[in-house]
């Protein structure tokens, strides 16, 4: 791995002025008062109006026509001690919906070290919560092959900007020249500069043992370092400096202080960004619990995971323990022996959208959630990990406006077309698009074309993969964190095979940042989350995170009651590729077609999970059979749902199948 740098790359409106009436006003003002009872019955009567439309609206999005067309809402009744801030949703092999909020974007529970995970049922509607061993909040994710869910990363530090950072800060190398033994320096050691200006450190860090080689002559010793962020104790200008300088570490003696020390270029007053944590957990479903793992490499915060043919995991991006992007250092995860090891080196901003294509490579939509310079990283591609060459791929209509958009794989996956809807300006920019994008990476020089307009510009767009192979887009926003009051509450749905959007019913809840969308094994979809900046249209007073659980059911589930849908049982838990599995099912010969879709796990419009893969279905007296396709990289293992929808787009319940 190549050596770590310290550092990368870098009035209100004015008072209204009153008049005094004229006469002519006085008059009229006069013969008001005189009618006051008739005045105030007059102003009743745009609430009157407004409450008569509420409630014919309400009966209208009742009727079973309606919702046969447009499906309907629902709130999910959530006890106040499970309410938590959904940073990420990540839908389980045990039907459960695995809510992890670290911190949850609050700084006192991150300064209270409390920090979150809620564990959901949604077929019993119960809730428990989960011990949460560090903060994961932006942490990233991936399903295993065991059905285990791999988290890595987080949190080690809130952002400081503008006039709000007092104390000088930067990073700082610490030097070990002793080849015996490593240290640990715990949070809190002091660095002190030349000229006496002291420095500290907020976690504990543990530097290994310097590297000795025997040479003729003797030994060459060479010294290991690690990297910490430090800031000054005293307040102010004191502790800025742009001059590189050794720094001794204070209370160490003898050769304790000979062998340690710091290094460090500059330290300035500069905005202090998030900083990122390495650690790594896979979180046992059955168990439910955390299990840690080996740690990262790297620290990260809004590092993307997405998962390889073998099962093993790519892991990139992320900002690092400093609060920079990680400068294209990539790691893979193995778990079957649960560590980590190098992976071919390129950048890309945060939370970059990247997507296992059938032939192994990996395709980047472009989409993305920010962090990073706008003219690094940002163009769509196809990145083959085997020589760690990388084709762009070209035609996106406003290519300046991809963070903050949905990306997925559209279904059936075999097609490999991928689609980008929506987004925003890098960094808190305005812009928003109502773009989407499609391409077709089985054409010989595939580049993007566009597809039809969203109803207008959306960032924080949440996309899902429906059993009948339509997706189900909803929420989001028309500016940066909702500014303005500006929630899309709209929903609508994609259809592939027309390329056309149709009308869907409007959700009741606003989604933006920070909110997640994901399909559940009853064919219904859950939306959770959202953190708007603000909470009015003239920005004046700060947005609350919405704790809120709304769940969406698709006209598919308004068109035939429970004893008309599709059911399956029997067959296996397990099926191998390219094999062969029967089901028991009523009415077999009206099966209409078979997926097999992973489960979603989701975080800020990312999720690299979700897939819907067709399966070729033979039908007969009672049962039907699927096949598994053999190609390792369209289906990875883990575990999937198995979805029949009937010749009427009615969908089963899923059926949980293992894929080795």
């Amino acid at each position: 791995m190549m050596p770590r740098p310290l550092s990368g790359p870098p009035a209100g409106p004015s008072a209204r002025h009153r008049r005094r009436p004229s006469p002519a006003v006085r008059f009229r003002k006069a013969v008001l008062g005189a009618g006051v009872t008739a005045a105030l019955a007059a102003m009743n009567v745009p609430a009157a109006v407004g409450f008569a439309q509420d409630r014919l609206h309400e009966y209208r999005i009742s009727r079973p026509e309606y919702q046969a067309r447009y499906g309907s809402w629902s709130r999910v009744q959530v006890p106040e001690e499970y309410r938590t801030n959904a940073i990420h949703a990540a839908l389980l092999h045990t039907g459960k919906v695995l809510l992890i909020a670290g911190s949850g974007n609050d700084q006192e529970q991150f300064d209270a070290g409390t920090f979150d995970t809620v564990l959901w049922d949604p077929e019993a509607n119960t809730f428990t919560t989960v011990p949460t061993p560090d903060d994961l909040f932006c942490a990233g994710h991936a399903q295993l092959p065991s059905g285990r869910l791999l988290v890595a990363g987080g949190t080690a530090r809130y952002e400081i900007l503008g006039d709000a950072v007092k104390h000088a800060g930067g990073a700082m190398l610490v030097k070990n020249e002793d080849p015996d033994r490593a240290r640990t320096l715990p949070a809190g050691t002091r660095f002190r500069s030349p000229s006496g200006v002291e420095y500290e450190s907020a976690v504990e860090i543990t530097v290994p043992p310097a590297a000795k080689e025997v040479v003729p002559g003797g030994a060459e010793v060479t010294a290991s370092e690690e990297r910490v962020f430090v800031t000054a104790v005293a307040e102010g200008e004191a502790g800025v400096t742009e001059e590189s300088a050794q720094y001794e570490i204070v209370g160490l003696q003898g050769r304790d202080a000979e062998n340690l020390y710091g290094l460090a270029e500059q330290m300035t007053l500069d905005d202090q960004d998030f900083q990122g944590i390495d650690v790594a957990f896979e979180f046992d479903p059955v168990a439910e619990r955390y299990v840690p793992v080996e740690p990262m490499a790297e620290a990260r915060w809004y590092p993307t995971l997405t998962a390889l043919p073998d099962g093993r995991v790519l892991t990139v991006s992320g900002l690092d323990d400093v609060g920079e992007v990680v400068p294209g250092i990539n790691e893979i995860y193995d778990p079957a022996t649960r560590t980590w090891s190098e992976a071919p080196e390129r950048y890309f901003p945060t939370y970059p959208a990247l997507f296992l294509m059938a032939d192994g490579r990996i395709f980047y939509t472009g989409s993305n959630a920010g962090y990073g310079p706008a003219d690094q990283g940002r163009e769509p591609g196809v990145w083959d990990l085997s020589d760690n060459s990388f084709q762009p791929v070209p035609g996106m209509t406003d290519p300046d406006q991809l963070e903050t958009s949905a990306s997925l794989l559209l279904p059936p996956a075999q097609d490999q077309r991928f689609m980008v809807l929506g987004g925003g300006g890098v960094g808190e920019s305005a812009k928003s698009t109502a773009r989407t994008a499609i391409i077709d990476l089985t054409e010989e020089q595939p580049e993007y074309t566009d597809g039809p307009e969203l109803p207008q510009g959306t960032r924080y767009l949440s996309s899902v993969i429906l059993p009948d192979d339509t997706i189900f887009t909803t929420g989001g926003s028309e500016d940066y964190r909702a500014r303005g009051d500006s929630n899309v509450l709209r929903a609508q749905f994609y259809d592939p095979a027309a390329n056309e959007f149709r009308e869907a019913a409007d959700p009741t809840v606003g989604r933006t940042y920070h909110s997640e969308a994901l399909l559940l094994p009853d064919g219904r979809v859950a939306t959770f989350g959202g953190d708007p900046l603000f909470a009015d249209e003239a920005n004046t007073r700060p947005g609350e995170f919405e704790q809120r659980i709304e769940v969406y059911e698709p006209p598919y589930l308004h068109r035939a009651d429970e004893a008309e849908r599709p059911r399956l049982t029997g067959g296996p838990e397990r099926i191998g590729r390219g094999e062969t599995a029967a089901f028991a099912t009523p009415r077999a010969d009206r099966i209409a077609t078979a997926r097999l879709i992973r489960p979603s796990a989701v975080t800020h419009t990312t999720d690299v999970e979700q897939r819907s893969i067709e399966l070729a279905v033979g039908r007969g007296e009672g049962e039907i059979t699927v096949t598994v396709p053999d190609e390792p990289a369209l289906v990875p293992p883990g575990w999937y749902m198995l979805f029949v929808t009937d010749t009427d787009g009615i969908p089963s319940e899923a059926t949980w199948v293992h894929i080795p």
